[in-house]
């Protein structure tokens, strides 16, 4: 970990939203609405998610009905859809850190509440499927409590009064401008996590905006610190991506002096974005050459402004020569830093050095050394080894 950060504001209470911030909501609505669109012969198009973010369900199906121009009103959308969704909720995945912080919270004796604008019965069932979520907060509050949703205070105002924590003594965390607006009308402390990329521009109301909740410092609100990080390095639940290597933008060797090793994310869209964007490290697997240590990058380079989400390995290994084309497996075990913008390339340069020196020590670490072991490093095979 970095160095201290000074305290921002002492709190005693923690706010949650739940979709986006806590669960990867978002790849279920758009695998629910480009089911439910065929129906009128229209495409899903992903450009409209954005507009989604952070309204109440009406809100949204409002918007759809709108976008689309479906011959049919919000209230018949709600009723055919309500059904659908609800077959979904428990396909939903935790997105990364939540599960952390909320056993790190309650474990620490915090009061946290959840405040989402979805209604009271649709949280319950999205929650009953991760182990341990319910009992931990001391209130639950849904959309259909409170006369108005987010972006109105009224709904941190419920929560902070049932938690018994003054409106300036909570935080909030929330992945939406309307979450974030009605978390500072109610006077609250505003840790923004948004879940549309490149976007942390909009979120200047908030106190702190954050690439995702494992870069979140609960100290800095003078709560608990997290024991959790090994030598600037943060153990992640192991994930498994192959492939063959492809030419990429020619941009590792030639611009930066890193020779980054390019694998086709074709067929791994749901994996890439179940992951926080960033810098994490593993063993990497060639078929033909063998196992070698490896830190990558994942996400859209902001300095190069890239429009896809890549992953971007660095073998750390002098190699005689290329390998197009090889098969190569990767087992993914430790979470750097968060993906960051630089003012110069030699800024980029120096930190990317700087994650091959953490990576390099880490994966002598017994924890993170065992996994080079993994059969998926040593068979040939395509795709994903799922171990979730």
């Amino acid at each position: 970990m970095s160095a201290a950060k000074p305290l921002k504001k002492l709190v005693s209470g923690v706010i949650l939203d739940l979709d986006g911030t806590l669960l990867n909501t978002d790849g279920i609505v758009s695998e629910v609405l480009k089911v439910f669109l065929v129906k009128y012969e229209k495409q899903w198009n992903g450009k409209v998610a954005h507009k989604l973010i952070g309204k109440t369900p009406f809100e949204a199906a409002a918007v759809i009905v709108e976008d689309y121009g479906l011959p049919c009103t919000t209230e018949e959308l709600m009723s055919e859809i309500t059904p659908m969704f609800s077959n979904q909720w428990c396909n939903i995945k935790a997105l990364p850190g939540a599960n952390r912080l909320i056993k790190h919270l309650h474990g620490h004796g915090v009061p946290i509440a959840l405040a989402s604008n979805s209604p009271r019965a649709s949280i319950e069932s999205k929650i009953s499927c991760h182990q341990g979520w319910k009992e931990s907060f001391s209130v639950i509050i849904g959309g259909d409590e409170v006369r108005m949703g987010k972006p109105s205070p009224e709904i941190f105002f419920e929560a902070s009064k049932r938690l018994s924590v003054k409106p300036s003594n909570c935080l909030v965390i929330e992945d939406s401008l309307p979450g974030v607006m009605a978390g500072k009308a109610a006077g609250m402390e505003v840790v923004a996590v948004p879940s549309i990329p490149n976007q942390s521009h909009i979120f200047n109301s908030a106190d702190e905006v954050i690439n995702s909740l494992l870069d979140l410092r609960p100290e800095l609100w003078g709560l608990p610190s997290f024991q959790d990080w090994v030598e600037d390095t943060l153990p992640v639940e192991p994930w498994y991506i192959g492939g063959p290597v492809i030419k990429g933008f020619g941009r590792g060797s030639k611009v930066l002096g890193v020779p980054t090793a390019n694998l086709s994310t074709e067929g791994y869209s749901t994996l890439l974005s179940e992951q926080s964007s960033g810098v994490y490290f593993g063993w990497a697997g060639l078929s033909k050459q063998g196992v070698y240590k490896m830190v990558m990058s994942i996400g859209w380079n902001p300095y190069f402004n890239n429009t896809e989400k890549t992953i971007e390995p660095w073998l750390l290994h002098e190699f005689d020569e290329d390998f197009y084309g090889e098969e190569l497996h990767l087992v993914i075990v430790g979470y750097i830093r968060p993906e960051a913008n630089f003012s110069s390339l030699e800024s980029l340069i120096a930190k990317i050095h700087e994650d091959r020196r953490i990576a390099e020590r880490a994966l002598d670490l017994p924890l993170y050394s065992n996994f080079k072991d993994d059969p998926y490093l040593k068979i040939p095979l395509h795709g994903v080894k799922n171990h979730s």
